[in-house]
């Protein structure tokens, strides 16, 4: 049975559809440009517009002349009108951003993350972090709009709790949406990282070219974020995105010390500790990659990958970059994808190699199925992408027009 319509969400997602138009018009645009675009009628416009100036979400930029006739008032984006905070719990950092409204990054913050550390006690140490962030940042308490969290999966984005991450020791069952909200008396979203992260791209794509992208997030663990005809896939409980099980390597072979349960998957393939334990074999760098802490596993990381002038780091590249092509020509058959966005902290060192050889050995496979090209870029958000997307997804909700809003509750 379908829902009825709301009707008195219509002013509401009518004021976002302005909002929307004035946000990805980035170089200013009228009001009758507004009307010609949203369909609406001028006086809806004229009369959205004025309580969106007196919010301090939109302001009058000065005038464009057009020819004959009076020259038209331009609106802009208030990119100070409003904020949010995004806070990534990443297994080995915390990561605190301030957004304005234009998405950009007003505050940085990261906080070592402690593994023994009791869950509750570190979502308090956010809580506190994020109140730290805003008195210094100077921004109006006022106008901060919520609080945007992307944690591991799996997630209830229910009830707000993060389950049972598999690299997060003692985090099950943990209400961190609610014990946040409570503690900052603001609204808190709670949503997986890798969703965060692809909806990062999807609101800083002013320009609408992000309407089928794949994201492939390369952190301490691997995910994948799908935009499809403009719309974010979450899957049925919120969970979609963990590509880590897909089969890119040998399985069938015994090798000491290694789980036969991961062996020859993409997430096993593209670990870091197991990255840098076979360096640590090579001589390419010193340590024990089992004891070490996953801080400890990300500098030698970086440090092994420096060293790229050295045969053995080539190897480890040529690895990587032939199973990130095997998932990716998987991946691009299944999803029919023209993009495909790769980011995350661990993926910077690895970028030169992957985008130069990837797009011919996805596209040049006889196995490659599609009529159409695909393109393959690095993100230009940077690795802080899950933490600045967790912020989007507060200015997503309350901004941005859903059709949804029209239907009555059941």
């Amino acid at each position: 049975m379908r829902a009825g319509s709301n009707l008195p969400a219509v002013g509401g997602y009518n004021q976002a559809v302005i909002l929307d138009a004035v946000r990805r018009a980035t170089e200013g645009v009228s009001r009758i440009e507004v009307a010609t675009s949203t369909g609406l009628s001028a006086q809806t416009v004229t009369n959205i517009v004025r309580r969106l100036i007196h919010d301090g979400l939109v302001m009058e930029a000065g005038t464009r002349g057009n020819g004959v006739g009076k020259p038209r008032t331009i609106l802009r984006l208030e990119p100070g009108g409003r904020f949010a905070v995004g806070v990534h719990l990443d297994p080995s950092v915390i990561t605190l951003v301030l957004l304005n409204l234009a998405g950009e990054v007003v505050a940085h913050r990261t906080l070592k993350t402690t593994p023994e550390a009791r869950a509750s006690r570190t979502v308090a140490r956010i809580a506190r972090a994020v109140s730290e962030l805003v008195t210094r940042s100077g921004v109006d308490a006022e106008r901060i709009m919520g609080v945007g969290i992307a944690a591991p999966g799996p997630i209830d984005t229910a009830t707000g709790v993060v389950l049972n991450p598999p690299l997060l020791t003692g985090w099950h069952d943990v209400p961190v949406r609610d014990e946040l909200a409570a503690a900052l008396g603001l609204p808190v979203i709670l949503e997986k990282d890798v969703t965060a992260a692809v909806i990062a791209e999807l609101w800083m794509d002013t320009a609408g070219e992000r309407t089928d992208t794949a994201f492939m997030y390369c952190g301490t663990g691997i995910g994948l974020g799908v935009i499809s005809g403009g719309e974010v896939l979450r899957g049925f409980s919120n969970n979609a995105g963990d590509v880590g099980s897909i089969i890119v390597g040998d399985i069938s072979s015994e090798v000491e010390g290694e789980d036969s349960t991961s062996r020859g998957r993409l997430g096993w393939a593209l670990s870091p500790r197991l990255m840098v334990d076979h360096a640590i074999e090579d001589g390419v760098v010193e340590g024990d990659a089992a004891t070490m802490t996953i801080a400890e596993v990300a500098a030698a990381y970086a440090q092994m990958l420096r060293s790229d002038d050295d045969p053995r780091v080539a190897r480890f590249v040529d690895a990587a970059v032939t199973e990130i092509a095997r998932a990716m020509l998987i991946l691009v058959n299944l999803l029919d994808v023209d993009h495909v966005v790769f980011g995350g902290p661990y993926f910077a060192p690895l970028s030169e190699a992957v985008l130069g050889r990837v797009p011919d050995l996805v596209m040049g496979s006889p196995l490659y199925r599609l009529p159409h090209e695909v393109t393959f870029s690095e993100s230009t958000i940077g690795e802080d992408v899950a933490a600045i997307g967790a912020a989007c997804l507060v200015l997503d909700d309350i901004l941005s027009p859903r059709p949804q809003a029209f239907l009555i509750g059941r």
